[in-house]
């Protein structure tokens, strides 16, 4: 096929080609940076382990450098792109495949689950595939998690501090409430890391390449997940804070107007010191406590 023969989309040539065609720039309201890494694409790719059956979500998708390599892989490509000066470009440089639709639109205001019936069947297998702005990365992964549609993997490039925090263990200073939610979900893993100087322009902080696969259930039993969510927030309210002071001053508990001896009294029943902070607890704890919270208080 003549279009596998072109120049890469990912290339720093192409790249400054087609932003000086368009009359184009950056965006920093939009976290906009252009990969030019092609052996990037190349580990995003092996993580997302396509075959001819898969389809492919895509949040994000610049100057089309990703939605290409998507594009000769996958049976259905569907990108969301926020930015409307974008889509002349990419009108040009995915034309040469009929199995991409590109959606114009805020990705954090799209019903996914109508994205899904759309463009999606509903036994397909579907692999999230981005380099996601860093202002959005928390609310996109979260949206993409809580909807509980059958992704297969999500792999994302995402600034590197938080793919730490999405893998990081208790006891560490990146282990938080993110941690545990996404790790809730799913089995974490760092793919690569991504200096900022394959980028156009350049941002101000190095990159990893993250993979997350979907667990078929969570690690722990829970007996209801808004209430164990928002006591894992709650223990991570100020970090420096024991585990009972946190409880004490979140707004989750104050609404239920509880006594510290109250909160000590569920902290020992389930077998955790209220002197302890919130990094030190594992998700099992966390599970356990959140369990005894919900009978006792």
């Amino acid at each position: 096929m003549d279009h596998l023969k072109q120049e890469r989309i990912s290339s720093p040539g192409r790249t400054k080609e087609l932003l000086r065609e368009f009359g184009l720039h950056a965006k920093k309201s939009l976290g906009q940076n252009f990969l030019t890494d092609s052996n990037i694409l190349d580990k995003m790719m092996a993580a997302a382990a396509f075959d001819a059956g898969k389809g492919a979500l895509e949040i994000g998708p610049g100057l089309g450098a990703l939605t290409e390599r998507l594009a000769q892989a996958a049976k259905t490509v569907v990108t969301v792109e926020i930015d409307r000066r974008l889509y002349p470009v990419l009108q040009k440089t995915i034309a040469p495949y009929q199995n991409v639709h590109i959606v114009l639109g805020d990705f954090l205001k799209l019903d996914l689950h109508e994205l899904w019936r759309t463009y999606f069947r509903e036994d397909d297998k579907v692999n999230v595939v981005a380099n996601l702005p860093y202002y959005i990365t928390t609310p996109v992964i979260m949206k993409l998690l809580e909807a509980k549609l059958p992704w297969e993997h999500i792999v994302v490039m995402i600034q590197k501090e938080v793919a730490e925090r999405l893998s990081a263990g208790p006891g560490s200073k990146q282990y938080g409430s993110l941690s545990i939610a996404v790790q809730y979900y799913c089995r974490t893993e760092i793919v690569a890391n991504v200096p900022r100087t394959v980028f156009i322009p350049e941002p101000n902080v190095d990159s990893a390449v993250v993979k997350l696969t979907l667990r078929d259930r969570p690690p722990v039993h829970v007996e209801n997940e808004d209430h164990f969510f928002a006591v894992v927030r709650s223990c991570f309210f100020q970090r420096r804070k024991t585990i009972a002071n946190n409880l004490l001053g979140s707004p989750f508990i104050a609404k239920k107007d509880v006594s510290r001896q109250s909160v000590e009294s569920v902290l020992r029943k389930a077998d955790i010191d209220p002197s302890r902070r919130g990094e030190t607890l594992s998700i099992e704890e966390f599970a356990r406590l959140s369990n005894t919270m919900f009978k006792e208080i």
